[in-house]
């Protein structure tokens, strides 16, 4: 678990609304984020889970309400601007660059952050800032001994966390993980845990993850989702006693 900073709120999520075509995903979604804490979003399948996330990222705007990030509102916001702002997302699908080396993946990241651009005259194999940059973010993955093997390569739980890398290497202030240990065996489940409480430590986490041992782990707040609803929101503890969150998904955790 993170610690939080304070109660400084990092994300107001205020009366969201989204429809696509005829179907409401999200109705009247509201909550916050305070800086350095770790907030799991969980709901059944169907609940407007990722949805959410997309609007709180920019794929999507929504129909009605406020996403309040560091203080202004970037519903509406393309996510180019919104991750300049300070908001990295890894995806449910894994969404690295395979045909591009382990270590290029993370660099072509940090420079985007740092608005470089490869270009022949200024060989990026020269940057040894953005060099060094790389390779302090592979040491924490874990992953500097295959920072020459392309990405494609690497297993299911390498490319996961090399994901991971991708979002941290913008040096952002709020990550969000959408299903981040998805189709993972129990041994790599527990080790993507460990990792993403080291490298996390002391950022602002919005999660969503199935695993309901991982959610219990990692959350210091979880707000429950169903049909595109707010079911309940709170500390880990209430949420696992709580009788309507029981019935809609929780069963016997």
């Amino acid at each position: 678990m993170n610690l939080k900073d304070n109660g400084r709120k990092v994300l107001e999520v205020r009366d969201l609304h989204k429809s696509l075509g005829e179907a409401k995903i999200i109705n009247g979604v509201s909550f916050d984020v305070s800086k350095g804490e770790c907030h799991a979003i969980i709901g059944p399948n169907g609940a407007g889970k990722t949805t959410l996330f997309h609007l709180i990222s920019g794929n999507y705007a929504a129909d009605k309400g406020r996403i309040i990030f560091n203080g202004r509102d970037i519903n509406g916001a393309p996510p180019h601007k919104i991750n300049r702002m300070g908001l990295a997302r890894s995806f449910q699908i894994t969404n690295v660059f395979p045909g591009l080396s382990v270590i290029e993946n993370v660099r072509a990241v940090i420079l985007s952050k740092h608005r470089k651009r490869f270009n022949f005259i200024s060989n990026v194999e020269k940057m040894d800032g953005i060099n060094r940059e790389s390779i302090e973010i592979l040491e924490q993955l874990g992953l500097t001994s295959k920072k020459d093997e392309l990405a494609g390569a690497l297993s299911y739980g390498q490319q996961r966390a090399l994901e991971i890398g991708l979002a941290l290497a913008s040096n952002p202030q709020m990550i969000l993980l959408d299903e981040p240990t998805a189709g993972m065996s129990m041994d790599e489940t527990r080790e993507a845990v460990t990792l993403i409480e080291r490298v996390t430590r002391g950022k602002t986490l919005v999660i969503i993850e199935h695993d309901m041992e991982v959610v219990f782990s990692l959350a210091d707040i979880i707000t429950v989702i169903n049909y595109g609803e707010v079911l309940a929101s709170g500390l880990p503890d209430a949420i696992r006693g709580h009788e309507e969150v029981k019935k809609a998904y929780l069963g016997d955790h």
